[in-house]
This record gives structure tokens, sequence and C-alpha cells, in this order.
């Protein structure tokens, strides 16, 4: 009978606890990792919304960009942090959906050892080929690279990023064969499409929208099921008969699994409110980002159909980066 009323005094002592650092949270600095280098799309989104953030909460909100292992660095560095809401990480669809599929082995589990707070923003890719390619339209293109299997090679962000597998989609929707040419990022992959080595790749309007207003790429269609506002003249890929192709970045944020759901529905609060801080909103969507800030719950629910969706796609075309 003593032990069990301990049991019981232990538990409510520790839901108490929870309570209380859930109202007070934050009461200390937020570490706030980017698993990619400063200047790029995922960099871009956290320091808007963690200036935002800073500012509603009083407290600091620091942006550390930790690159490497195709964002298993950072990733990892999170699951192995203390889960209080004082560490979250910028994850992507590489990050959370992709990694599992494309790797043998991962030095974090998505569903494991991280915890879904809000998707933040969308990046939907675009497909784009050089202003002096000869190709005026989506069909066009489709229709030379099946007139010609394999000798059409397209250039990528990134072996296993969102700009790859979203080629890789509309290959299998479409029926082509193209050779894959990954780069270290989009700027020098969108050099070579300028400058005609490569045809076509797919990109974001975040990284592309400087070489589609320059006219130095034409963008062919969107893989997004409404036209982008931004490219309203551009067709979606469904209305052009595809309608299973549709791809993007998805940036959002995550915390250590064992982070107290009081913490993290705080946390969620917070991150939604600075999301749809009007200014906040207009610069995600100039720069190219269709802000989201949803719930945990949808959260999850979006990474479980995206997982079932591109291991499939993964699996059925075999690819790794093992």
């Amino acid at each position: 009978m003593k032990n069990r009323l301990a049991r019981c005094l232990a538990v409510l002592s520790l839901l108490a606890a929870a309570g209380v650092s859930a109202q007070t949270f934050p009461a200390k600095p937020i570490r706030w990792l980017v698993p990619y280098a400063a200047g790029g799309g995922s960099d871009f989104l956290a320091r808007t919304v963690a200036q935002t953030l800073s500012t509603q909460v009083g407290q600091p909100v620091l942006v550390d960009n930790k690159p490497g292992g195709n964002t298993a660095l950072a990733a990892a560095e999170t699951a192995r942090a203390p889960a209080d809401g004082y560490t979250v990480l910028s994850a992507d669809n590489g990050t959370l959906v992709f990694n599992p599929a494309l790797y043998k082995s991962l030095s974090y589990s998505p569903t494991k050892d991280l915890t879904p707070v809000t998707l933040m923003g969308k990046f939907p890719m675009i497909l784009v080929v050089g202003a002096n390619s000869g190709i005026a339209s989506a069909k066009d293109f489709i229709a030379k690279a099946k007139a010609k299997p394999g000798d059409v090679s397209y250039a990528s962000a990134g072996a296993g990023s969102p700009h790859h597998l979203a080629m890789e989609l509309l290959k299998v929707e479409a029926g082509l064969f193209m050779v894959h040419v990954p780069y270290r990022g989009a700027a020098p992959a969108l050099a070579d499409v300028v400058g005609g080595q490569l045809p076509a790749m797919m990109v974001d309007l975040a990284a592309g929208a400087g070489f589609i207003k320059g006219g130095k790429v034409r963008a062919l269609a969107v893989a997004n099921p409404t036209r982008l506002p931004q490219l309203p003249d551009v067709p979606t890929f469904a209305e052009l008969g595809y309608k299973n192709v549709e791809a993007a970045a998805l940036v959002g944020v995550v915390v250590p699994s064992a982070t107290p759901p009081e913490v993290v529905n705080t946390l969620n609060r917070q991150l939604v409110a600075a999301i749809n801080e009007p200014s906040v909103r207009t610069r995600m969507i100039d720069f190219g980002v269709e802000p989201v800030a949803n719930t945990p719950a949808q959260y999850a629910a979006l990474l479980k159909s995206e997982t079932v969706r591109w291991h499939k796609l993964i699996r059925d075309l075999k690819i790794t980066l093992d």
C-alpha cells in the first residue's frame, strides 16, 4: 500500500512539474538547429520565424547551422538533446521521410527519436528548362524525353533531395527514362541548366525565382495541387494529365521524442503565432514558401502519408545512397 501511494505521489509530482514547465516555457534561450549551411531556404525560414518567435516569448532564439550527413548530423544531435523544448530542429522531408528509405542505417530514427511540432511551410517543386533549350512546354519536354530514352539527363540539388525525387516521380508517371546528375545544391545545378550543360531540373521557387524572373530558365509546370500565385501562367502537372505529380520540400519543426506533450503544445502555439504574424507570412510568400502552421497531430499525419507514398517510389526504383 505504501509503495503504491509512493508511486502515485511520484506520478502526480511529474505531472505537476510538466504543467509548471509548460506554463513558464520558455524560461531561457531556445537553440534552433538547421541541418543546412546559412543562406538556403531552410535557413531563411528558421531565421525569419525565430526572430518573431523571440520577440513574442521574450527569450533569445539562437539559430545554429549544423550541415552534414544529408541532415543526419543535426537530426542525431537533436535526438540526443534534453527533451525539454529548448532544442528544436528544422526538419524537411529528407530528414523525416526520405532518409530512412535511402540509407540502410541512420544515426537517428525519425519516428522513435523525434516528435513533430508544426509544419512551417512548403516549397513546391517546379519543372524548369534552360531559356535557350528550345523547349516551350512540359509536353514538349516529355515528348523529347520519350523520343530518346536515356539520352536526356536532368540536374538536381542533390541525391535524395526533394528536387531529385520529384523528377523521379515525374519519370514514373510519364513513363520516362532519364539520367540523374546530382549537384551539391540548387545554385550550381541551375547554373548548368542555364548554360545548357543539362536541359532541365526540378527547383523550388525560393532557389529559382531569380532565374525564372530573369528569363534564364523557363518554368514549365508546378508539382502542386494549384497554380502558384507567383507563377499564375504556369500550369500544374495535374492540368497536363499527371495528377499524381505533386512534390514539395516540407520544412517543419521537431523536438526530441520524450519532450512532454504540454511543452510540445505550448511550443506549437508559439510557433503558429509567429508564422501567422502578417509580416512573417508576407516574407515567406515573397521568398517562395507556402505558409502552413498546423498542429502536431496534423503534421504527424502528413508525415505518415508522405512516408507511405515516397517509400514505395524509392523501393520500386531501388534508389539507395549507401
